[in-house]
């Protein structure tokens, strides 16, 4: 016997030029439960977002979808085919075609949310997101599925400022969808502890003269491995994160104590004074000096 899909009210939005400046606007939310066996695209599919399985569709606007149940099929003008889980997000690309389907025996629960704006579209320029890598791999989690409901419910009710609201959670959504996947593939990758020890052993001894190549043997990792692996985790090369924690806390000590420059520099680690001002007024727009007025209220 082939049951029914389940859904709740799928909300289609309007926005104002008001909210375009905001920069991020979103035009749908909804969630669907596809029973084995049953039609898809559902029939009551609104024409605004035609669907078809057997010809596929191109969108003018971001969508993205995420599987809590059930399993199904993927493929895009950019992407090959594809098996979509459950756990899975997937992004879909303003005009890029693309087709997607749950497995007959299975179905699927889906959430969706669709947006445009300049935020998303800075953030592909960028490569945070990418239509040749349209999927993230979340894992079933509470957190999202509570943020897609939220969204329903904001759109439902459309109270003053909801564009705002929902473009709130997108961010959220998209910040879940980048950072867990890229979680989970250390973690897939066996190397998740070794990037987390080899952080805290540089935070444990930044202050003195340790080296990169010291830490990756450390972990027992190749510095080459572990200079590439490091970078991508945290987005720092081993000898950046090195400084950027002895600028972080030269910063606390110019505020907080009244150390010479001198002093400070030799204290959080750094060769000698020059490096330390150099490097320091590079990341800082200003000199330690400056910074140490500016912080501790005195008129400059």
């Amino acid at each position: 016997m082939i049951q029914k899909e389940v859904h709740l009210p799928i909300t289609y939005l309007l926005e104002n030029e008001q909210d375009i400046l905001w920069g991020l606007t979103i035009s749908t939310v909804g969630y669907q439960s596809v029973a084995p066996d049953a039609v898809y695209p559902p029939k009551n599919h609104p024409t605004r977002y035609l669907f078809s399985t057997e010809k596929g569709r191109i969108l003018n606007e971001y969508q993205l979808l995420y599987i809590i149940r059930g399993k199904g099929n993927f493929v895009s003008e950019n992407c090959k085919s594809t098996l979509v889980e459950e756990g899975y997000m997937f992004l879909l690309f303003p005009g890029e075609w693309h087709n997607y389907s749950p497995v007959k025996k299975t179905g699927w629960d889906e959430f969706w949310i669709g947006f445009n704006g300049i935020n998303i579209d800075n953030r592909c320029e960028h490569g945070f997101f990418s239509s040749q890598k349209p999927f993230f791999h979340t894992g079933v989690n509470n957190d999202i599925v509570y943020l897609y409901q939220q969204a329903i419910r904001i759109a439902q009710e459309q109270k003053a400022g909801f564009q705002q609201m929902l473009a709130g959670i997108v961010n959220h959504l998209l910040g879940f969808a980048y950072s867990l996947d890229k979680h989970l593939s250390f973690v897939e990758l066996d190397v998740f502890n070794n990037i987390n020890r080899a952080k805290i052993i540089m935070q444990e001894n930044f202050q003195s003269q340790i080296s990169p190549e010291e830490v990756a043997g450390k972990v027992c990792m190749s510095y080459s491995w572990f200079r590439k692996i490091f970078k991508q985790y945290t987005g720092f090369a081993p000898n950046q994160y090195l400084l950027e924690l002895r600028v972080r806390k030269s910063k606390e000590l110019l505020t907080n104590t009244h150390l010479s420059i001198k002093e400070i520099a030799y204290t959080t680690g750094f060769d000698n004074a020059d490096h330390f001002c150099t490097f320091f007024k590079k990341k800082a727009q200003m000199t330690p000096v400056t910074y140490r007025n500016f912080t501790q209220g005195r008129n400059l």
